[in-house]
């Protein structure tokens, strides 16, 4: 009983781990980089999809990203797209293919990214030690209905918290790198 509340407690921790992931992914740094679209959505055939699933997104130079649809009539809905965005970007569209150029980031840019990082972080640790104090709930649920000892209590809990504790240095270090790749440029 305890272990499958650790395992599911560890699933969704890893999860938390992978939407921040992609969350730092989607962070502009000053490089082109494909991921940097992910969140802006089109309309194609009446419903939102990702830029992704309507063009061909690639960056032949480090600061430019060259997209192209695979349908020409949805070159103006990408554009407008993009410009309703955050990104923060303007498109140039030649008529096949959109070019976004990203501009170099300023020094005040670039702290407010590192804030923005910092944040980012900041929230996948508040959801890890959320699903640590659920688990430890429900382990505790177990001892009010006397169905596991004390021993096995206080391991389980242990268990819960060693996991945190991993869970949230892969964050920091995930945090880090970030920073140190924002700055460095």
């Amino acid at each position: 009983m305890i272990k499958d509340i650790i395992l599911k407690a560890e699933e969704k921790m890893k999860k938390t781990i992978a939407v921040l992931k992609s969350d730092l992914a989607t962070m502009k740094a000053g490089r082109a980089n494909p991921t940097m679209l992910d969140r802006i959505e089109v309309e194609y055939y009446g419903s939102m999809v990702p830029i992704s699933q309507v063009a061909n997104v690639s960056a032949p130079e480090p600061r430019i990203l060259l997209i192209q649809p695979w349908e020409k009539s949805s070159l103006k809905t990408i554009e407008k797209a993009i410009l309703k965005s955050d990104l923060g970007i303007n498109p140039s569209n030649d008529g096949s293919v959109i070019r976004l150029v990203v501009p170099e980031l300023t020094e005040e840019t670039r702290k407010n990214l590192v804030k923005n990082i910092k944040k980012t972080g900041e929230d996948a640790k508040v959801a890890i030690r959320s699903i640590r104090r659920e688990a430890n709930d429900k382990i505790k649920t177990l001892k009010k209905e006397n169905e596991v000892s004390e021993d096995q209590i206080k391991k389980g809990e242990e268990d819960i918290q060693k996991k945190t504790d991993n869970f949230i240095k892969e964050v920091d270090a995930m945090v880090e790198a970030k920073e140190k790749e924002i700055m460095s440029i």
